[in-house]
C-alpha cells in the first residue's frame, strides 16, 4: 500500500456489458486504530474541477457496497487500516484516457475527541487541528488512466 491516502493502483474505468459506466478509485484510511463505516464523513471528490458529492459515491469495504446512507447506520463494518477501500462512482462514459486531477475529502469522528474539535472538522476542507494518527481531510493526486 502506497503512503498517499489516494492510491496510484484501482484508478480505472468501470465496465459492465461492454460498456464504460463510471470510475474507481482505492483510498487507504490514515488513522491507525481503523474505524467503522458509521465514524466517516465523506466529502467531495473532485475530478479534473468536476465534484461528485457523497451521495454519489459507493464505498466498497471488506468487499460490500454501501452508499452513504447505508454507512450512516452501520455500526459493525470495520474498516481496517491495511485495507484500502474503493470508492466506485457513476458517470457514463466514465474519464477519458490520460492523467486526472483528483482531491477527495473525509474525515472520521473519534468517541474520545470533545465534540466540539469534531464539530470544526469539514472533509472538504484542511484539517483544523492536523494530528499525524489522524491523517489530513483532504488529499490530492495526479493520476493516470491508459
Amino acid at each position: 500500500m502506497e503512503k498517499q491516502v489516494i492510491q496510484s493502483v484501482g484508478f480505472r474505468n468501470i465496465e459492465e456489458n461492454g460498456e464504460i459506466v463510471g470510475f474507481q478509485l482505492k483510498i487507504r484510511l490514515p488513522y491507525y486504530r481503523g474505524v467503522y463505516l458509521s465514524q466517516i464523513r465523506p466529502g467531495h471528490l473532485i475530478v479534473d474541477g468536476e465534484s461528485f458529492g457523497a451521495d454519489e459515491i459507493m464505498w466498497r469495504v471488506n468487499g460490500e457496497d454501501y452508499t452513504y446512507a447505508d454507512m450512516r447506520q452501520d455500526c459493525q463494518t470495520h474498516w481496517h487500516p491495511m485495507e484500502p477501500a474503493t470508492l466506485i462512482v457513476k458517470k457514463p462514459g466514465g474519464l477519458k484516457q490520460g492523467f486526472h486531477d483528483l482531491t477527495y475529502g473525509f474525515c472520521c469522528t473519534h468517541s474520545y475527541m470533545p465534540p466540539f474539535m469534531e464539530a470544526l472538522e469539514d472533509p472538504d476542507k484542511p484539517a483544523v487541528i492536523y494530528m499525524r494518527e489522524f491523517g489530513q481531510n483532504t488529499n490530492s493526486r495526479r493520476l493516470l488512466i491508459v
